[in-house]
């Protein structure tokens, strides 16, 4: 549900320090929109702490979202690799803090550091690998058992998460996913 990445979180810690001209540090506050749907990317991201949710707004104005991130996600390196605008919004749910890596500094890395360059595409792999696995398990489970896992796999779920981002999530109205809360 919260996908975190532990190794890519370690690797930008150690560059942070070794060597900050690569990488940036930021704050946000909870709400705050780090990338705005349709708007060009001019630096990737990696969540260092807190939640964020990555979502789209259809053209019916109800936003979808994809995923939330933990630690160690990142995000904005799709658009930088295709060089195109961003697909979706990502906003803080929580206080949170990211590495900033700037375009030219994510192109440099890739193209010379052999572990950066793995650790990216492992988080796409593994970026494709969820997104399917979600999908096929939405589609094939109830709602029910939809929001009971992910409640077993972070059990403050519903303290976290706003109901209105995990009807979202869940591909539910807000009405359903009381329900389903009244009878859990």
């Amino acid at each position: 549900m919260i996908r975190i990445n532990k190794e890519l979180l370690g690797y930008m810690r150690r560059l942070h320090a070794k060597d900050a001209r690569f990488v940036s540090k930021l704050s946000f506050k909870p709400e705050q929109q780090i990338i705005m749907q349709g708007k060009n990317i001019f630096s990737a991201y990696v969540l260092s702490e807190g939640i964020a949710k990555c979502y789209q707004t259809e053209d019916t104005g109800k936003d979808f979202i994809q995923e939330f991130f933990g630690p160690g996600e990142i995000f904005g390196e799709i658009e930088i690799i295709n060089g195109t605008p961003s697909f979706c919004c990502i906003e803080t749910i929580t206080d949170a803090s990211v590495y900033q890596i700037s375009l030219d500094s994510f192109r440099h890395l890739l193209d010379t550091d052999k572990k950066f360059n793995q650790l990216i595409l492992m988080a796409m792999a593994n970026k494709i690998n969820y997104t399917a696995l979600r999908h096929a398990y939405h589609q094939s489970h109830t709602g029910l058992a939809n929001f009971q896992r992910l409640k077993k796999q972070f059990p403050q779920l519903t303290e976290v998460i706003a109901k209105k981002d995990l009807a979202n999530y869940l591909g539910i109205t807000i009405r359903t996913l009381n329900r389903i809360l009244k009878g859990v």
